[in-house]
């Protein structure tokens, strides 16, 4: 999961992943001044009790999120050991960082029959809730093959953001000025959904992972032939899009249906507003 997120691997490239050994730490800049500090935590049963001894005040303390992730095809022995630990990191967290949020990734989905996966998943995020109480918890389906992993973390990235609002408020402005059916704010590093405005419904509640997934698999081809990813501009006969370098961390997706309005028009609307959102984002950075 981090490395397809935040080390641009992709699914297949992961198997030359050894196992995470005790707890790899990553320092990941994230929207300019914004850090993102991972700590991941290895699974093996040895590991887990050092966690919550000796360790735990240096992993649980001062955190904004804990993310714990469960295989979903877990035997039912491993599933009741796995819950205990799952019990001790909740009260871990309550103890250092009583105001984190916590999210629970049902990972490996894509090993489970399509048809089953809704009643699966929702029998195990019921599981995990009644444990969890009086916590509150958020669960996602997850897998490294297909778009769920981006939409997960892109809620747990947005969850970090301060005064996301205010961002989200600026956007729909600049969404309606400039009329769009739709405008999106993508972190540049990993293409995450940072926020998002419209003026049309959409029936696609996945689209942004969807387009996450497109642009990252294609930069990364980019990169392979040497070339560096700037923008795109597809067009049809039922839409334009454009996704253009934003501010120095994001880039911006904006949807057009109406085919009066040029190319030329959206992409000055672009540049106008760019100096707007780098100063605000650098106001909220500080």
């Amino acid at each position: 999961m981090r490395s397809i997120i935040f080390a641009n691997y992709i699914a297949r490239d992961t198997t030359r992943l050894a196992a995470t050994i005790d707890v790899e730490y990553s320092h990941v800049r994230f929207l300019g001044n914004l850090a993102l500090n991972l700590w991941d935590c290895g699974g093996q049963q040895s590991f887990m009790e050092n966690y919550f001894s000796s360790q735990k005040e240096h992993i649980f303390r001062n955190a904004s999120v804990l993310i714990y992730v469960f295989d979903v095809e877990n035997e039912e022995s491993e599933r009741e050991g796995q819950y205990s630990d799952f019990k001790d990191s909740l009260q871990a967290i309550q103890e250092n960082s009583a105001d984190a949020q916590i999210f629970c990734l049902i990972h490996k989905m894509d090993l489970i029959a399509e048809d089953r996966r809704d009643k699966i998943f929702a029998s195990k995020c019921a599981e995990l809730t009644s444990i969890s109480s009086p916590s509150k918890i958020t669960c996602f389906p997850t897998s490294i093959w297909d778009e769920s992993l981006y939409k997960a973390w892109s809620s747990i990235v947005y969850a970090l953001i301060p005064n996301i609002q205010v961002i989200e408020s600026r956007l729909q402005k600049f969404c309606s000025i400039c009329e769009a059916d739709e405008v999106v704010l993508f972190e540049r590093a990993t293409f995450l959904v940072i926020s998002h405005a419209h003026t049309k419904e959409h029936k696609d509640v996945q689209r942004f992972e969807k387009i996450s997934n497109i642009i990252k698999q294609f930069k990364l081809s980019c990169s392979k032939s040497g070339s560096h990813f700037q923008n795109m501009e597809v067009r049809n006969t039922q839409f334009s899009a454009f996704i253009e370098m934003f501010t120095g961390n994001t880039y911006v997706l904006v949807l057009m249906s109406d085919p009066t309005i040029k190319s030329s028009a959206t992409l000055l609307n672009i540049s106008a507003v760019r100096p707007h959102f780098e100063r605000y984002l650098k106001q909220e950075e500080k």
